[in-house]
């Protein structure tokens, strides 16, 4: 493909063609394109450039896309399915791709079945009339005066940055803590500003010693401008080259070099944040003016230890903990009121505590979260510490106040948003914050190569996105996340469900739940399902076997878990001959509701009554559930499954109240849709 003597209509065919026969492998890019084009990195950049005046990786998104819109043509797969079959890692960024690229939304090219004439794909040759330069000419002014009359997403758009990792230039290596940490400061500061989509830390990681060029990183990462620095520090100076460059044209809208004494860091790195607010026209309120100047600590011996143990603490494992907190302890000796060590003292004690079952430092994280709250009560370091304390005494309604207010002063942080992500999925169930605060995370959290945290990620998404019901979406999220680890172990199991979602086939459920689970005969999550989904179907005499095995389980391991199960256990060992046994069994249920806190409390009370034949106050707690908001999918799915409830079915009010408690839950899918595309989410 060297050949120079090969036209440019030929390249660009040849190039076009690799693309397509690798258009569903989303990791699919410019490199790959090089090595299966036998040509240097730099000369296939060169060529494309030459041949279509786009970049290569602009280049390959318009091949995709046209793909994209052939298959919306000519198939009745999904825009969710065919995004993913194009090789796009996100169905959002594919509909805002090809609303860009077309001029509207991928389900209105369905809608039409008509494809309005394509924008001008450079690289083809085209032959065109007066008359059909006139048409094209009238459907690029129609264009722009459709895309004037909606609401302008191209600000929110270009108000996404990336931080790269500062190089450093110090001949001591061992000065990196300090270079990194400047980093970390420019990041920080940026991140407080509600007009600005930051991306994490993490995400911006894997790019420390790329080779891959600005526009290349900021398409992974999906932002319109990437910071980029490098520093030395010699002797009680800090030398500091900082460019901001634009993603969409690769050059610079601001640069600037620094030389300062250490002494005046701290107003060095408000001067940095202020000369980046003002290139990209950020809109920084006054609020979040006061707390991205607010110096950290007047003692720069203090600063120099935390900076170290950031460094530490970065690394995210136990080892890293333990050598961050003496350093962090020196610290706040030399600053007693340096709130940033104290939060991050009781961060790291929460985290070294964590997986102990006899916990050890609950004091500490109290005592030093507290004394983080006193010394400065508006950063988002001190209320994450005292939440991550309250989740530790398990004193969850104190906890989320904390994080709430932890996220208006900091709306980019990604540990709060992964924090309340798991508060609603788990702690305090709301399906609507939960898939919200994934959504949000997914935005921040962008780009990592590490297809292990991949796989959860898209699990964790895919969860949230099928608890809402938005059955399809979670398919393909639930696909990447298998793909990009086999053994994620929890992904299978979801994906049964989700499966049962889409195709409503409980035997195809059972199978490959009870395969699964014969992967891992310890599973007893897994296990009590297998067991459910048989009592779902009547058969009680295989339920019986399952739920046998997994009580036994739960018994000998002295485990709580569960307990809203111990209705259905109590039935099918009533069937199986055991009514002591199952006596015991409707006892505890009864129990779990008397303490259940939860909007599945009437639910639940419901099928006890039921079962206790008192349909009267059953139809009651029926119709209190049937006011709920934001319950999962499984309850639309499953409910009219389960036998214990047959003798409400008889009732001429049983059908009403479960069409409303269905007509509910998508009402509030519709309207969380809608908010969700709103927000830019989806």
């Amino acid at each position: 493909m060297s050949d120079p003597s090969i036209s440019g209509e030929a390249f660009i065919d040849t190039i076009e063609a690799i693309v397509l026969d690798n258009v569903s492998q989303e990791d699919f890019g410019v490199s790959e394109l090089a090595e299966a084009m036998n040509m240097s990195r730099s000369n296939l950049l060169r060529k494309i450039k030459k041949y279509t005046h786009l970049s290569a990786s602009q280049y390959i998104r318009q091949i995709r896309l046209k793909k994209g819109m052939e298959l919306l043509k000519q198939t009745s797969l999904t825009v969710s399915e065919i995004s993913f079959q194009v090789g796009f890692g996100s169905t959002s960024y594919f509909i805002k791709c090809f609303r860009e690229h077309y001029g509207y939304a991928p389900g209105e090219a369905r809608k039409s079945r008509k494809e309005p004439p394509a924008p001008f794909l450079p690289g083809k040759k085209y032959r065109l009339t007066a008359l059909a330069g006139l048409v094209i000419l009238l459907f690029a002014v129609s264009f722009f005066i459709f895309r004037s009359l909606l609401p302008d997403r191209s600000t929110e758009q270009e108000k996404s940055i990336a931080v790269l990792p500062f190089k450093n230039e110090s001949s001591d290596s061992a000065n990196l803590y300090f270079i990194n940490g400047l980093m970390e400061s420019a990041l920080s500061k940026l991140q407080k500003i509600q007009d600005l989509r930051v991306v994490s830390r993490t995400s911006v990681e894997q790019f420390r010693n790329t080779d891959l060029s600005i526009p290349e990183i900021a398409e992974i990462l999906r932002v319109s401008y990437i910071l980029e620095g490098s520093g030395q520090r010699v002797g009680e100076q800090v030398l500091l080259n900082m460019q901001l460059v634009e993603a969409a044209t690769d050059q610079p809208v601001w640069s600037g070099q620094y030389t300062r004494e250490i002494g005046d860091i701290f107003a060095l790195q408000n001067e940095i944040a202020g000369e980046i607010t003002d290139a990209i026209k950020v809109v920084v309120t006054p609020a979040e003016l006061e707390r991205i100047e607010k110096q950290p600590t007047d003692n720069l011996i203090a600063y120099d230890y935390y900076l170290q143990a950031l460094e530490r603490m970065n690394e995210q494992n136990r080892e890293g903990l333990l050598t961050a907190i003496p350093l962090l302890e020196k610290a706040v000796e030399e600053d007693p009121q340096f709130a940033l060590s104290y939060a991050n003292l009781a961060i790291s004690y929460y985290y070294l505590d964590i997986y102990q079952i006899e916990k050890q430092f609950t004091d500490l994280i109290n005592n030093y979260a507290d004394k983080a709250l006193l010394y400065d009560s508006k950063s988002a370091e001190s209320l994450i510490a005292k939440a991550l304390y309250y989740l530790h005494t398990k004193e969850y309604r104190l906890a989320l106040p904390h994080l709430e207010k932890a996220l208006e002063y900091n709306p980019n942080s990604l540990p709060v948003i992964q924090l309340l992500a798991d508060f609603y999925a788990r702690i305090t169930p709301n399906t609507a914050r939960y898939l919200e605060y994934a959504l949000k995370g997914i935005q921040l959290d962008v780009g990592t190569q590490d297809s292990v945290n991949k796989s959860y990620t898209y699990l964790h998404l895919s969860n949230a996105l099928i608890q809402n019901g938005f059955v399809d979406e979670s398919i393909r999220y639930i696909n990447q996340s298998i793909a990009f680890n086999p053994d994620n172990e929890y992904a299978p199991f979801l994906n049964a469900y989700i499966l049962y979602a889409k195709n409503r086939d409980i035997k195809q459920t059972t199978t490959l739940l009870l395969e699964e689970w014969q992967k891992d005969s310890s599973r007893l999550d897994i296990l009590q399902e297998v067991a459910k989904m048989h009592y779902f179907q009547e058969d009680y005499t295989k339920a019986f076997v399952y739920y046998e095995q997994f009580v036994t389980e739960r018994e000998k391991q002295g485990l709580g878990i569960y307990p809203q199960e111990d209705i259905k256990i109590g039935l099918v060992y009533e069937k199986m001959g055991y009514p002591e046994r199952a006596a015991e069994f409707y006892n505890a249920y009864a129990r779990y509701c008397e303490q259940d806190q939860s909007i599945y409390k009437s639910a639940s009370m419901a099928v006890l009554y039921a079962q206790e034949g008192k349909i009267k106050q059953a139809f009651e707690q029926l119709r209190i559930f049937s006011q709920q908001e934001n319950y999962q999918y499984w309850i639309v799915l499953f409910f009219e499954l389960d036998p214990l409830i047959a003798p409400l079915k008889e009732h001429p009010e049983f059908k009403s109240l479960m069409q409303r408690i269905k007509d509910r839950f998508w009402e509030k899918h519709g309207a969380l849709k809608k908010s969700l595309e709103a927000k830019g989410l989806i």
